[in-house]
């Protein structure tokens, strides 16, 4: 495996590509700047709660299966990597003029978030523009460079490329999913409701997580963000998967540290990471694999 380490990202390559999968994980940073912890007023474990803590880690085994693995380092409450680049919230952001209306923007939850998880305010004051501008530029136009690096390599080697958005939900989220007295779901599947990817991919991709035991939803309540929308291109034979892993299945949400389930669904789900990457084999690998 080849480690590249930047300020924006991380990057973990196989020793050689043999699938059309990459996974991403742009919402697992957690290098908070000491200039931004001192303007917040929120603490360090408040300011921690939009973070898909440890997403990185549980996805830490995907190059051993021939794929990449993407990771953010800067979190999400500094700058949003699921969000456009022009997604500025003129509430918190001076010169920002105000837009159409974006629901996204509208909650404080921009590019730059005004708000971390259940609506608490991240600063007593605004931003500047020039601040707002330096932190797109050093950690989100290289994440979102190299991501489609990464996808342009697929496409050019295996004739498709195929995104897995990696993510976190809070175990809340999903109180209202489903029927009255129904389970919840454990993995929710987003792809903008058939717009983003092929049904055939996403179908074998809840197979595999269904066939490890997991109770799978789609786009209900998470059906994908910019990422998705930005990057599925099923049409060019460009998919965006959006995955969403309930935290109560590995981590304390409270203390936000691994729980005792940590190992074992990290093992689970390595099993579920080397059947997606299989998706993008062609037939001559897998047999080749078998």
């Amino acid at each position: 495996m080849q480690i590249v380490l930047e300020t924006a990202y991380s990057l973990t390559r196989p020793d050689a590509r043999t699938t059309s999968v990459v996974f991403a994980s742009p919402h697992s940073g957690r290098d908070y700047p000491a200039s931004f912890m001192r303007r917040a007023v929120l603490n360090a474990s408040e300011i921690r709660s939009s973070e898909d803590a440890f997403v990185d880690q549980l996805f830490a085994a995907v190059p051993s299966y021939g794929a990449p693995l993407l990771t953010a380092k800067a979190p999400r409450a500094y700058v949003d990597l699921n969000r456009g680049a022009d997604e500025l919230d003129s509430a918190l952001i001076e010169g920002v003029r105000r837009a159409a209306h974006n629901p996204r923007i509208a909650s404080g939850l921009g590019v730059i978030p005004r708000v971390v998880a259940n609506g608490r305010q991240i600063y007593r004051g605004k931003l500047t523009l020039i601040e707002a501008h330096q932190r797109i530029a050093q950690y989100w136009r290289p994440y979102h460079d190299q991501l489609q690096t990464l996808l342009d390599e697929s496409s050019n080697t295996f004739g498709e490329a195929i995104l897995i958005d990696c993510h976190s939900m809070p175990h809340e989220a999903l109180e209202n999913v489903g029927p009255p007295g129904s389970a919840r779901p454990d993995v929710v599947l987003g792809d903008r409701f058939g717009a983003t990817a092929a049904s055939s991919i996403v179908e074998q991709i809840e197979a595999a997580l269904a066939s490890a035991g997991l109770r799978v939803a789609r786009n209900m309540p998470f059906a994908g963000a910019f990422i998705t929308q930005h990057y599925g291109r099923p049409a060019r034979q460009q998919h965006a998967i959006q995955i969403e892993i309930d935290r109560a299945l590995y981590m304390n949400e409270r203390t936000l540290e691994p729980n005792e389930s940590f190992e074992s669904f990290k093992t689970l789900l390595t099993g579920v990471i080397a059947e997606i990457a299989d998706i993008g084999r062609a037939d001559e690998q897998k047999i080749a694999a078998e």
